[in-house]
């Protein structure tokens, strides 16, 4: 089994770019998180080094369906808003904090995708697929659900490994949020569930 980092690997995790998962540390001390399978060194320059999933899952533990992720707040990680939170951040700061995020996953899909492509989902998001798919939301200017209120979009963990559902009441606006998850490089298909016959949507990562 293998063993826990020690309190100074945790730091250097901990204060990973909470988007990109870029590292800063000594070169002994990210040498250890690569053999650990924590982290990995990118094969251009200047040869940087990431947080691999299992570093991220570490840090930020992928939300529950029954334990949404907070926004993020003064002094905390930036989280998307998957829909459900109390009281969320609004305004232009987080306008400009989403926009920010939005463009360093792409960035990180650029030096982690093989072919360095951006227009599909890259490792990290493969193992945040909740985050993920909000950030694509959000970023894209859709409207998350506040609280218990009905209207905007919901983003939720699923039984399948490898995908999330989306629900948003309004139908219009389902399909906008399909849209947008297609363009982000989502397989995205809908559903009606079978009990309240509502629309929600399944999407993947899709890798090809």
């Amino acid at each position: 089994m293998t063993r826990p980092p020690t309190a100074a690997q945790r730091r250097v995790i901990d204060a990973a770019d909470p988007v990109t998962g870029r590292l800063r540390g000594s070169p002994a001390q990210l040498a250890a998180l690569v053999g650990r399978g924590l982290a990995f060194r990118h094969p251009r320059p200047p040869h940087d080094h990431f947080l691999t999933p299992a570093g991220h899952r570490l840090r930020t533990p992928e939300p529950s369906r029954t334990e949404p992720a907070r926004a993020s707040g003064a002094g905390r990680v930036f989280a998307a808003r998957i829909g459900g939170e109390e009281r969320p951040e609004s305004g232009p700061a987080r306008v400009r904090e989403v926009h920010s995020a939005w463009q360093g996953l792409l960035e990180l899909r650029r030096m982690t995708n093989p072919d360095e492509a951006v227009d599909r989902p890259c490792a990290w998001e493969r193992g945040h697929l909740v985050q993920a798919a909000a950030l694509a939301l959000e970023a894209a200017g859709h409207r998350p659900a506040e609280g218990d209120g009905e209207d905007g979009y919901r983003v939720r963990a699923t039984p399948q490994p490898d995908a999330v559902a989306v629900r948003e009441p309004d139908a219009t606006r389902l399909r906008a949020c399909a849209a947008t998850l297609e363009g982000a490089g989502w397989q995205v298909g809908e559903h009606t569930e079978p009990r309240t016959r509502a629309r929600y949507l399944l999407a993947s990562p899709r890798r090809a």
